[in-house]
C-alpha cells in the first residue's frame, strides 16, 4: 500500500474518532441539562449502540495504519531520545496505546452493565484530552 493511500485512510479514521470525542464532550455534554435526564439517556443509548457497531471498525483501521506507518520509523522509536521527531512519535504512540486502553476499558465495563456516567464522563474527558495532545503532536513531529 503506498504512503499517500496509507496516510489518507489514518487521516480519514482519526477525523472520525476525534470528531466523534469532540461531539460527545463538546456538544453532547452541553445539552444534558436543557434536554432533561430521560430524553438524555434515549439520546445516550442511541448514539451509544451507533458508535459502538461504527467505532470498532474506525478504531481498526486507525491503529492498523497507525502501526503500518510506524513501523517505518521503528530505528528511531528504537531510541526515542535522540532525536525531536522520535521523542514526539514516542508521545504519541503511549497517548494513543492509552486511548485504546481507556476504549478497551468503556467496552469491558458497558458489556458488563458496570458503565456507569460517571465512568462515561471520566472516560469522554480523558480521551479527548489525549487526542488534543495525539493531533497536536502529529503536526508538532514535523514543525519543531
Amino acid at each position: 500500500m503506498s504512503h499517500f493511500v496509507l496516510v489518507t485512510v489514518h487521516l480519514f479514521a482519526a477525523i472520525m474518532f476525534v470528531g466523534t470525542v469532540f461531539f460527545e464532550v463538546l456538544i453532547l455534554e452541553s445539552i444534558r441539562k436543557p434536554v432533561g435526564r430521560d430524553a438524555m439517556r434515549s439520546v445516550e443509548a442511541a448514539i451509544g449502540y451507533r458508535a459502538r457497531r461504527v467505532m470498532s471498525f474506525v478504531i481498526a483501521i486507525l491503529y492498523a495504519a497507525g502501526i503500518t506507518m510506524a513501523w517505518q520509523y521503528r530505528d528511531m522509536l528504537a531510541h526515542p531520545f535522540d532525536s525531536r521527531f522520535a521523542t514526539l512519535l514516542s508521545i504519541k504512540i503511549v497517548l494513543a496505546i492509552s486511548v485504546l486502553a481507556h476504549f478497551i476499558t468503556a467496552v469491558t465495563l458497558g458489556g458488563r452493565g458496570k458503565l456507569k456516567s460517571r465512568h462515561v464522563k471520566f472516560i469522554h474527558i480523558s480521551v479527548f484530552c489525549h487526542v488534543v495532545l495525539i493531533v497536536f503532536l502529529a503536526k508538532a513531529m514535523f514543525y519543531l
